[in-house]
């Protein structure tokens, strides 16, 4: 498994995790919180914006209404963030409509001091009741996030959710399975890490 550095003081970054489904408990949400949790254990400090949260957004729609609270609350975290892992279930090849929804949430933050996730290193999880599903779903959230102009880190988990995921504790039951979603967690604080001695 990845090793990862620890940090202290004020080289702390911020890891900002997005991903979940509507359904409580589900294994992408389960896979975005261990991803999480590594990067915890390494020192940094993490914010999780789950299933509950997204299912709150509205549809997005530029109209002249305006934006609602959580909808600004999703562009204040991710302006605030150092790093960003997103989770989505693979559904129909492509990545879920309440993930797709907060991508496009983001258009608020086009005119912002960082617009989209300039700049930011982003781990994806994909979690997907097949093979073809994750490797297909993994590409469409890599362009996503180089349209929202962020940094997809080089490595990519995809998790196989035909079979257990996890256990009663919330644990990966496969080595392969924690190890690719420690490697996420490493590839994106390695990045933030690096860019905030760059600043």
């Amino acid at each position: 498994m990845p090793r990862i550095g620890s940090v202290t003081g004020q080289e702390r970054p911020l890891i900002l995790g997005i991903g979940g489904t509507s359904r409580a408990d589900s294994s992408t949400e389960r896979a975005l919180s261990e991803s999480l949790r590594v990067v915890q254990q390494a020192g940094a400090k993490t914010r999780l914006l789950g299933g509950d949260f997204l299912s709150t957004l509205p549809i997005f729609d530029p109209g002249p209404e305006g934006p609602t609270a959580e909808q600004m609350e999703l562009v204040a975290a991710v302006g605030e963030a150092d790093g960003v892992i997103v989770a989505s279930p693979g559904y129909h090849g492509a990545i879920s409509g309440v993930m797709k929804n907060a991508f496009d949430t983001l258009e608020l933050a086009r005119a912002g001091d960082r617009p989209y996730l300039s700049d930011l290193p982003v781990g994806i999880i994909i979690t997907a009741g097949g093979w073809q599903a994750g490797g297909t779903a993994l590409v469409t959230l890599r362009t996503i996030v180089h349209a929202l102009r962020g940094w997809p880190t080089p490595f990519g988990a995809t998790l196989n959710s035909s079979v257990s995921l996890f256990d009663e504790g919330g644990r990966c039951c496969a080595e392969k399975d924690a190890a690719q979603l420690a490697t996420v967690a490493t590839q994106v604080l390695d990045f933030a890490r690096m860019k905030r001695r760059a600043a």
